[in-house]
């Protein structure tokens, strides 16, 4: 057994927080806004997590920026909608906390941060049918950000995802996103995508990154520049080794940094918010289905979301919940080939309710509606797919590519070429050679897409029922008609891209209470040990009710825990 590193230093605080996405972010500073002094330690180079990387929207119900629109909608609504969705997974005590403490959550960072927020009062929950679903009010994301705000502190945060951003520069749901996929129907469009471009090489000039910042990047710089203000000390590159645990309680950890080992003595609490285990294999082989040897599995997070905090959290008696209905966030995703040999993993969010594109298996036949949600997408792969290999794949004409794209293939002007040299995308003049090229059944691909075509061309899909809910029709062109989400596959030459079981992030994590404290195998808080974000097990039970629910409990919870350990109400 090797001997423990001799710490070199010994530093106090109030409370410290392990890891900086949005949930470990959003408690340092309500911490800090209340009193405390805070430290907060990273082990990547770089503060941001998964969360700078990510969409960046936040399930709020009944958030302020609603209520300034005049949406109003009763309390209950939520609660219902939250109570039919998760069933036996309905945890009353935490989902009512959320839910009280959400709206205050957003109008505490309005009141007193840096955070400001931009609402998303048209999109709807996922699943329109459930009583209680929202048609829209209950979304809202950070606004957009000027990096030359944060002066020195920009080139500690992560930049945006490879994948989902344009020569760098991360493009925002909504009216950005829409102006980019209309760019050559609109001169609107066209005017506001070139000042966009100019602007975004400006500042690569500059700076050498982007410095419109939106999405999940805006949320980290801006929860970062109030940690900043506030005086929260940020240690990046700072991996925790262990847990001090003394006197039944938890009372700081030991830290590896570049200067050496440190001890840092937390008075009041740690507080984990390391990211889940989205890249921890042996925990995905125990808990993930179908994924026998763990890397079956294409995870979004970057690789430092591994599991260090579910770790650190049993060290010390915390137990971990698997009795969800999924561990995991699943989400479509495709493995995408670089030239330097390096892979990608690309998120399919988008193309997926636009009119003119379907999703099939090995057997050449569709299994779910492709313009609901992401995680229903890939469930519906997990649990329909034949045969070991669990893929599935994503079937478009030329125009549909040239119009929206399909997985990181741009749209028109930009070359198509490339991803097919790379295999990336698979071509066919026909249906049949697009089968050869994909290895699926040629006979029930051709018989499905005939089927699909006759009831497509009148805007109907009676099979799966796309665009028949409010979600699906966000999620398709509104400038198409009858049915924004349905059109005929007929033009060729035909595209398509595998696409395999991935995730945005992990459901299963530590258990905890209403007030984000960690509990032991009896039930019983773990005195000065609180969780948030994905280390915290999902307050949604494993289910993926509407778009935001990882982002929205993790900043409540966040900002849960920060009060709580203030000892102060988590409602204003």
């Amino acid at each position: 057994m090797s001997a423990r590193p001799v710490i070199r230093a010994t530093v106090d605080c109030d409370v410290l927080v392990i890891g900086s996405g949005a949930a470990g972010l959003a408690c340092a500073v309500t911490a800090a806004w209340h009193g405390q002094k805070v430290i907060l330690v990273e082990k990547d180079p770089v503060f941001g997590g998964a969360t700078a990387w990510s969409g960046g929207w936040m399930w709020v119900p009944r958030n302020p920026l609603a209520q300034r629109a005049g949406i109003n909608e009763d309390p209950a609504a939520p609660r219902t909608y939250l109570e039919h969705e998760l069933g036996e997974h309905f945890d009353a005590a935490r989902v009512d906390a959320f839910l009280h403490a959400a709206p205050h959550m957003v109008s505490f960072f309005e009141r007193h941060t840096a955070l400001q927020f931009a609402d998303g009062n048209g999109i709807a929950d996922i699943h329109g049918d459930t009583p209680g679903a929202g048609t829209g009010g209950r979304s809202v994301i950070a606004a957009p950000y000027n990096a030359y705000q944060l002066g020195s502190l920009l080139k500690r945060l992560r930049r945006t995802m490879r994948e989902t951003s344009f020569l760098g520069m991360p493009i925002m749901a909504g009216a950005d996103l829409t102006a980019f996929l209309t760019l050559t129907r609109s001169w609107r469009s066209a005017l506001h995508v070139g000042k966009r471009l100019t602007r975004h090489l400006l500042g690569l000039a500059i700076k050498g990154r982007a410095t419109h910042l939106v999405n999940g990047v805006a949320l980290v710089a801006r929860l970062a520049k109030s940690a900043e203000d506030l005086g929260v000390l940020l240690w990046e590159s700072a991996p925790v080794t262990e847990l001090i645990h003394e006197q039944n309680r938890v009372a700081g950890a030991h830290i590896d940094t570049p200067k050496g080992p440190v001890a840092i003595r937390a008075r009041k609490a740690v507080v984990l918010a390391t990211g889940g285990f989205a890249n921890d294999i042996e925990r995905r082989k125990a808990l993930f289905p179908r994924t026998p040897t763990g890397a079956e599995h294409l995870a979004l997070p970057p690789l430092g979301a591994n599991g260090d905090g579910l770790r650190l959290g049993e060290s010390v008696g915390a137990q971990v919940a698997t009795d969800l209905a999924s561990p995991v966030a699943w989400c479509p995703v495709s493995a995408v080939p670089y030239a330097d040999g390096s892979v990608g993993h690309f998120p399919h969010i988008i193309e997926r309710g636009k009119p003119g594109i379907i999703g099939v298996l090995a057997n050449g036949k569709r299994f779910v509606n492709e313009a609901g949600g992401y995680y229903d997408y890939a469930k519906a792969m997990v649990e329909a797919a034949p045969g070991e290999e669990v893929a599935s794949w994503l079937i478009c004409s030329q125009p549909f590519q040239r119009r929206y794209g399909l997985g990181i293939s741009r749209p028109f002007p930009i070359p198509v070429a490339p991803y097919v040299r790379s295999g990336y995308l698979k071509i066919g003049n026909t249906i049949t050679e697009l089968a050869h090229a994909c290895g699926i059944d040629a006979e029930g691909l051709n018989a499905t897409v005939s089927e699909f075509n006759r009831h497509a061309r009148l805007g109907e899909d009676p099979e799966f029922g796309r665009g028949s809910t409010a979600y699906n029709r966000k999620q398709g062109d509104a400038l198409h008609t009858p049915n924004p989400c349905v059109a005929p596959i007929e033009q060729g030459p035909f595209y398509a891209v595998k696409v395999r079981p991935g995730s945005f992030g992990t459901f299963a994590g530590l258990k905890t209470n209403a007030h984000g404290q960690v509990l032991d195998a009896d039930g019983q808080a773990i005195a000065g040990l609180y969780a948030a974000g994905t280390d915290m097990a999902s307050v949604m039970g494993g289910h993926y009710p509407a778009g935001g629910i990882n982002l929205g409990p993790a900043l409540t919870f966040g900002y849960i825990a920060a009060r709580h350990i203030a000892g102060v109400c988590a409602y204003e």
